[in-house]
């Protein structure tokens, strides 16, 4: 690409950032004055308004961790559930990936969600508890048969010398699975993440966002005890 294409990607993109602000459309009030006392309870009404109102994957979330180096990482997964009176956002991962051995050293972990069609964002910040071996293996096999292989063909985030050495893998996997239908892959793991804090974002047109912050009380009050204030835009 010569310098002169470069600028003109550079100038059509500068152009679509200005001409498209975020949110310039109708969106969902936030009632305030109503809100639950957990904030998982208010993740579960916000979740299932997204489904309702059509978001596209609504229940996928992005994990924040951290190595031993510091280094904060991130990626995209599926919630598996919610368990509100303990404010855990659930999922899953295998204990040998990149996420599952920074889970092991550090398990202080966030998840975000934003869903564009409604202005809405979500952060929640915590600590990762793994659930038991037998736990796990109840979820694996409730899982489809493509994501059960997926897991069992594991190497996750490690080099591939091509595609068809992944179709192979799967391939087997499959037939591993045909074979031993009770079959769980030995990394497989669930874990919650419990909340200490949860703020719900809702955008506005006009930049009048509104904020609510839910902290959990940890000194002087029971554990499923929350507090919660607006946050400035």
């Amino acid at each position: 690409m010569t310098e002169h294409a470069r600028a003109e990607e550079h100038g059509t993109l500068a152009e679509l950032l200005l001409e498209r602000p975020p949110m310039a459309r109708e969106l969902p009030g936030f009632a305030t004055d109503r809100l639950p006392a957990n904030p998982a309870e208010l993740f579960g009404e916000w979740l299932t308004g997204a489904f309702h109102a059509g978001v596209l994957d609504p229940q996928v979330v992005t994990l924040s961790t951290v190595d031993t180096d510091g280094c904060p990482d991130a990626r995209v997964l599926v919630l598996r559930g919610l368990d509100v009176p303990g404010a855990g956002w659930v999922f899953a991962a295998d204990a040998d990936s990149a996420k599952g051995r920074q889970l092991a050293a550090r398990p202080g972990a966030a998840i975000s969600v934003y869903w564009p069609l409604l202005g809405q964002q979500v952060r929640v910040r915590g600590v990762v508890e793994a659930a038991s071996a037998e736990d796990s293996a109840v979820d694996f096999l409730d899982r489809s048969p493509w994501s059960r292989a997926a897991s069992l063909v594991g190497h996750q985030s490690e080099p591939l010398s091509s595609l068809d050495a992944y179709d192979s893998a799967a391939r087997e996997a499959r037939q591993r699975l045909e074979a031993d239908p009770k079959l769980v892959a030995p990394g497989h793991t669930v874990y919650t993440l419990r909340a200490r804090e949860v703020e719900f974002w809702q955008g506005d047109a006009s930049r009048r966002h509104v904020r609510v912050h839910y902290t959990r009380n940890e000194v002087g009050a029971a554990p499923s005890a929350w507090s919660r204030t607006l946050l400035w835009p």
